[in-house]
């Protein structure tokens, strides 16, 4: 492969990333939603696999806009994210502090893009790819809004219900 040698190739590279990166967690979610008890966090899930469709779709919309075809290359950082999370899902015991892994498993992938989106939304701006930066500029917020939203589920049940589970383990040794 030839080596990058401008931003525009290092955009289009950054966006064949993010594109595999999206495509991965469309094949990732339904698994983890179906293991989620609290039904705000299924719930949560369930819609975030929507929107990440969508955002498969805005990032065709982007490649066809620079006249390049939507291919993805290798997003070794989302493939590394998703095994590390399913690895931590593997480690719980019980239901209780399932959902509080899969909220950290989920913000990390959602802290991940939110670095990602927020860097190819510049560089589409400094290249005069409005109409991709627009698109990214509206992924990039519904990543924030995600993140938010498993962050106000944490808070609001999950976190407790996880500590009450170490509790309950903890008095019965």
């Amino acid at each position: 492969m030839a080596k990058i040698k401008d931003l525009k190739e290092l955009y289009v590279a950054e966006l064949e990333d993010l594109y595999d990166a999206e495509k991965r967690i469309v094949k990732t979610l339904p698994k983890v939603a179906e293991q989620a008890t609290e039904p705000q966090l299924r719930r949560a899930l369930t819609e975030h696999l929507e929107q990440t469709r969508k955002h498969v779709q805005r990032l065709e919309q982007v490649f066809d806009g620079l006249g390049e075809s939507a291919k993805g290359k290798t997003c070794d950082g989302m493939k590394g994210i998703l095994a590390e999370g399913d690895n931590a899902l593997d480690d719980v015991d019980g239901t209780n502090v399932r959902d509080a892994a899969i909220i950290a498993a989920c913000q990390r992938v959602e802290h991940y893009e939110m670095a990602a989106y927020g860097t190819v939304r510049q560089w589409a701006e400094q290249l005069n790819d409005t109409t991709g930066a627009r698109l990214l500029e509206q992924t990039l917020e519904e990543e924030k809004a995600a993140d938010q939203k498993l962050t106000d589920i944490a808070l609001s049940r999950s976190n407790e219900r996880a500590e009450t589970g170490r509790r309950a383990a903890g008095t019965s040794s």
